[in-house]
């Protein structure tokens, strides 16, 4: 059984940095949880919430519209049981902790090339392929209180070359603090490879919206 308590100030931190990654507005307290007021193409807002609570319920039965998140540290079955009918429960993901401070480096296959980009507190790596195409990327961004990994992702045709432990290690020599936690949210297949670099899964991390009409 993973556990859902998650310290909220943990919670807090890493929604703060990844606001940031993302160019998106900070957090702000709300009932309970941290809300970001997003307002991009895909989402109008979201909330996290580091554990289940009535501000969580409350805002799932004021909200009719789509294009709004409600995120838990908990399990899908948790986050159901405080929704209304029309709220659709999205692909499970895992918050996440380092349990290690550096990944071990190893040279990228042939014709391959990193190229990384800072951007003030976000950095951003790319992998470009032989041909020129963009074979893996990540980008990364600190705050003083935490270290945060986002949108680490390899192209189909370069999966299983280390391309995405390559993106982690070049964003990790972008990290200042050798004591803020590195924190990432991660998906289902995702979570098994973190894993396998020393990751531990401090909870579940459920999220919900409401479909599209």
């Amino acid at each position: 059984m993973i556990p859902s308590y998650v310290d909220p100030k943990l919670v807090f931190a890493w929604q703060a940095a990844h606001s940031i990654a993302r160019s998106s507005p900070p957090p702000v307290h709300d009932r309970g949880g941290f809300r970001v007021d997003t307002h991009s193409e895909k989402e109008a807002k979201r909330w996290v919430f580091p554990q289940l609570c009535d501000g969580l319920r409350a805002i799932a039965h004021d909200i009719t519209a789509p294009r709004h998140y409600l995120k838990l540290c908990g399990s899908d079955e948790e986050l159901r049981s405080a929704l209304p009918a029309l709220w659709e429960v999205q692909p499970a993901n895992y918050f996440m902790m380092a349990a290690v401070t550096t990944l071990d480096t190893k040279p990228l296959p042939n014709g391959y090339r990193m190229e990384l980009h800072q951007d003030g507190p976000v950095t951003r790596a790319c992998v470009i392929a032989p041909d020129g195409d963009l074979a893996a990327s990540g980008c990364a961004a600190e705050t003083a209180d935490a270290f945060i990994y986002d949108r680490i992702e390899t192209a189909q045709d370069h999966r299983r070359k280390g391309l995405g432990v390559a993106v982690m290690v070049a964003l990790g020599t972008a990290r200042k603090s050798p004591v803020s936690p590195q924190l990432l949210v991660a998906t289902g297949d995702g979570r098994n490879l973190y894993a396998n670099l020393g990751w531990a899964v401090l909870a579940p991390f459920a999220a919900a919206t409401i479909p599209e009409s």
